[in-house]
């Protein structure tokens, strides 16, 4: 699986350790940055990986800044991508089950690299449930607003 991943400084080392994992994994990582320490602007990270996921050259990503919440506003402007914040595994796991995201956010600041590693392995183990009716149903809504609003709006620009 191709996996996009992005930081700003406060999601460094988190990052690092994230994609050192999916890639002894076997999975590809697509890293957009930033690579230092040094003060960034998340969007000019995030905006470049959730257009990679959005265009489908990424199956997912990954996200990694200070609280999780600037990567996921960022990530959810764009059409396709389904970012979801998770600070403990039980949330990734229904962020993918009922939600079916393709995006995970992480807040470096908030939890440890042990949580985050947790988090990471059962997001990504995790499968949609689709085949039950009522998240079918429900991803189904979520999937009409984006195609009757986001898409819709950026036709018009």
């Amino acid at each position: 699986m191709k996996i996009a991943m992005g930081n700003d400084h406060a999601g460094l080392a988190m990052k690092l350790e994230i994609k050192e994992y999916l890639e002894s994994q076997g999975h590809e990582v697509l890293d957009f940055g930033t690579h230092t320490t040094d003060a960034a602007d998340l969007a000019d990270y995030i905006l470049p990986a959730s257009l990679a996921v959005a265009s489908g050259e990424a199956d997912r990503g990954i996200f990694v800044d200070g609280v999780g919440f600037g990567s996921a506003m960022i990530a959810n402007k764009l059409p396709g991508v389904y970012a979801a914040i998770c600070q403990d595994p039980y949330c990734a796991k229904l962020s993918r089950w009922h939600c079916d995201c393709n995006v995970l956010c992480l807040g470096g600041k908030i939890i440890g690299s042990v949580i985050a590693m947790e988090i990471v392995k059962d997001w990504m183990a995790e499968p949609y449930w689709g085949e039950q009716e009522k998240y079918a149903r429900r991803v189904g809504k979520v999937t009409a607003i984006d195609e009757k609003y986001i898409r819709r709006l950026n036709e018009v620009k």
